[in-house]
């Protein structure tokens, strides 16, 4: 046996991955009746008590070595859970498409004496992109490898905010990673590349702790902690950074997830047994594929597009879908597959409530949410 004091950002399955032990096994040895609840500071017993790789109870360090890929691994979950960059572990491994990983596949992790960003070789060809309706520039920095930072300095833009459909971007080096195409909507699609990773409450388009719970004043402040970095991702990866953007999705989620409240579907999801619209053709596929999330992603298709959009086998892992650091990235899914970035910006909040809700249900809980955010972000 082990103890490891709980860090925020960390999720139980993630403590039980890294510990080569099982959420329920960890669950169990600590009586948590909720694996999606722990705190910042909570002090966990955990069975067996073997990290992965030598890994500290702390953290895992690069110290090279091998890895096999499992269920559910991201190459970005990967890298950082072994203190080195997707880039590098891509190159490391001749990866050239890192959304694309096997369960199984063995990979060469670099050292800590390696390169941490390697740069483009001098000979690399320029790329060039055309920006399409839905597009952010943080989402077409994350699509081919590189920066915000850089992809504006490249292209002499003052404000990131502001690119125009037909505008054609120059690619500094990055990895020459092919961007994959949009996933559904009439929009740009969810970004498809490993999710940024902005400290909690800090960098362009994040919120902090005191914000979120200001708009949302019955989470509290341990729950805040513990989903605001995943939050903050999730909105970095979908390009949801400016105050309307923000104060649109927050105040959905506030209202699909009882303020963060509900992360899985009170119901069985028996409901949903032989919805053909949904893609749930198989028996058990209702109860299987319920809702989970802030908006609550149901049904396998949607399962499977959001899974495959964020380098995820979330058809065969569904349960992960509920932890936040997956949710928030479904959620942020559905937002751009239905293009709302733009219907945000335009502060047509009525139409995003429509297209997420199919309808107007809870219209004035909605937009109560909406103005709160609005006056807590401008």
């Amino acid at each position: 046996m082990s103890t490891y004091s709980v860090r925020s950002g960390d999720t139980l399955s993630g403590i039980a991955s890294r510990y080569n032990t099982t959420t329920g096994a960890l669950a169990k040895a600590n009586n948590i009746s909720n694996p999606n609840l722990i705190r910042a500071g909570q002090k966990l017993t955990v069975p067996g008590g073997s990290t992965k790789a030598g890994a500290t109870a702390a953290a895992p360090r690069a110290s090279g070595g091998t890895y096999t890929v499992k269920s559910g691994d991201t190459l970005s979950g990967i890298a950082q859970r072994h203190g080195t960059t997707t880039s590098a572990l891509a190159k490391a491994n001749n990866i050239s498409n890192p959304n694309h990983i096997k369960v199984g596949q063995k990979l060469t992790i670099p050292g800590s004496s390696g390169p941490k960003a390697p740069a483009p070789a001098p000979s690399k060809p320029t790329q060039q992109y055309t920006v399409k309706s839905g597009d952010t520039l943080s989402g077409i920095a994350s699509r081919f490898g590189t920066t915000t930072g850089a992809l504006a300095k490249a292209n002499n833009i003052s404000n990131p905010n502001h690119i125009k459909v037909g505008q054609k971007l120059t690619i500094p080096g990055g990895d020459n990673f092919e961007p994959k195409p949009p996933s559904g909507g009439g929009g740009s699609g969810p970004v498809t590349g490993p999710a940024p990773a902005p400290a909690p409450g800090g960098g362009k388009g994040s919120v902090s702790v005191q914000q979120l719970r200001q708009i949302m004043p019955n989470l509290s402040q341990a729950k805040a902690e513990q989903y605001l970095p995943h939050l903050n991702r999730a909105m970095a990866e979908a390009g949801i950074n400016t105050p309307m953007r923000k104060a649109a999705f927050l105040a959905q989620l506030a209202h699909e997830s009882g303020q963060f409240r509900y992360m899985e579907e009170i119901a069985s999801g028996a409901a949903y047994e032989g919805r053909k619209d949904l893609g749930n053709t198989q028996p058990g596929d209702g109860v299987r594929f319920k809702g989970r999330g802030p908006i609550q992603l149901t049904g396998r298709a949607n399962y499977r597009a959001a899974g495959k959009a964020l380098g995820i086998d979330l058809e065969n892992n569904p349960k992960r879908a509920a932890d936040p650091d997956v949710g928030f990235r479904t959620a942020a899914w559905f937002w751009n597959s239905r293009n709302l970035n733009t219907y945000a910006d335009a502060g047509n909040f009525r139409e995003v409530t429509r297209r997420i809700n199919g309808g107007y249900n809870g219209l004035a809980d909605r937009e109560a949410y909406y103005r709160r955010a609005l006056n807590v972000l401008r």
